[in-house]
Order: C-alpha cells, then sequence, then structure tokens
C-alpha cells in the first residue's frame, strides 16, 4: 500500500490543529489535551466500539507521558495509604482487630512494623482496593 505523503501531509496538519496529537511539551498544550480528553471522554466513555475511542485513548497516553516527567509522585508507603482509608472511614485501630492488637496497628502506622501478606489481603477486601495499595 503506498501512502500519498501529500494527503498525509494534509490530514496530519488538520487534525493537528484540532487537537493536541503530538507529545506534550509545554504547560499550555498539556491545558489543551486536558481539556481535549474531557471533552472526549464526555463522549466516548469507556466504550471501546466508539469511533473516537483510540483517539482518546492515545490522547490519554501522551497526558500520562507528560505527567510522569512533570508531577513526579510523592513517596507514598502502605501505612500511609492504611491511614488515609481509617480516616477517610472514621475508624480508629480498635475498628480493625483482624490486623491484631491497637498498639500493633500503632506501629505499623509509625513505620515500626510491616503488614504481613495476610494482613495486605485483609486489608485489601475490608477497604476493597488493590493488594498493592499495601505494599
Amino acid at each position: 500500500m503506498t501512502i500519498a505523503i501529500q494527503h498525509l501531509e494534509a490530514a496530519w496538519g488538520s487534525l493537528h490543529m484540532l487537537i493536541p496529537f503530538f507529545p506534550i511539551r509545554t504547560p499550555q498544550q498539556y491545558e489543551q489535551a486536558t481539556e481535549t480528553l474531557t471533552s472526549l471522554l464526555d463522549i466516548v466513555g469507556d466504550n471501546e466500539k466508539h469511533p473516537l475511542y483510540d483517539l482518546t485513548d492515545m490522547l490519554g497516553t501522551l497526558i500520562h507521558a507528560y505527567e510522569e516527567d512533570h508531577f513526579p509522585k510523592p513517596d507514598v508507603f502502605g501505612r500511609d495509604v492504611l491511614r488515609f482509608l481509617l480516616e477517610e472511614h472514621h475508624m480508629t485501630a480498635a475498628d480493625l482487630p483482624e490486623i491484631g492488637d491497637e498498639n500493633y496497628l500503632f506501629d505499623v502506622l509509625a513505620g515500626k512494623q510491616l503488614l504481613t501478606t495476610e494482613h495486605v489481603k485483609m486489608l485489601s477486601l475490608r477497604f476493597h482496593v488493590s493488594p498493592a495499595t499495601f505494599i
């Protein structure tokens, strides 16, 4: 199959004017890309059969690449997530008897003890999150 470069160039120029379909390099491009993605998601949602699904997916990938470079993730430990979940659910150490006594949980939250594999399994089931959340 032969691609007519002139037609491809014209189509690319038109597409480029409509959406930021290129590596995102500036905050302005990032803002435009996220606004476009939001609009696409409002229409496409998670319908993989929608004609614009692949475009939505590609734009999401470009945005993710920019965010990985420009918005580094802070170091978050499983104990930090557990502390957050306890606060969100208005729970105390006494509400998690499956983990052990309250002192053990306090030590986990203070970083003096680690959660066991069994604890991670129980917590992931309890809070409906991936076990990786606590690792």
